[in-house]
């Protein structure tokens, strides 16, 4: 089996509802994402996959974020912008991106700041 991962960012606002502590304010990060795949064998250049390729895919999700306020983007415009459910959204729209690709997403980090990350790793 192979993993390989890319890394993207984005900078937006947001701020958690019915959460009672700093971060129900409005408040930024420069939100750093990291998608990893994986594959069970390579193709005939010898790549799991094209990291240009896996890349392209994770910043046109990300565009949409980017420079946002995230409570006013969907699906936050209905739930809270966490970095959970940020995780599992950005992980629903590259899995559709993949579709057919002889690969699976293993797990999708987002960290708010360099010390704190959320993963989203599907069963």
């Amino acid at each position: 089996m192979y993993e390989i991962a890319v890394e993207s960012h984005f900078d937006a606002a947001h701020f958690l509802r019915g959460y009672r502590g700093k971060c129900e304010a409005l408040h930024g990060h420069r939100f750093r994402v990291v998608a990893r795949i994986s594959a069970a064998g390579l193709d005939d250049a010898g790549m799991a996959y094209d990291f240009t390729e896996l890349r392209k895919h994770l910043n046109d999700i990300l565009s949409k974020f980017d420079h946002t306020c995230l409570n006013d983007v969907p699906p936050f415009d209905e739930i809270n912008p966490s970095s959970e459910h940020l995780a599992t959204t950005i992980y629903n729209e590259l899995k559709k991106k993949l579709t057919g690709a002889p690969v699976s997403i293993s797990s999708i980090e987002v960290w708010e700041s360099p010390q704190s990350c959320a993963t989203y790793r599907p069963d």
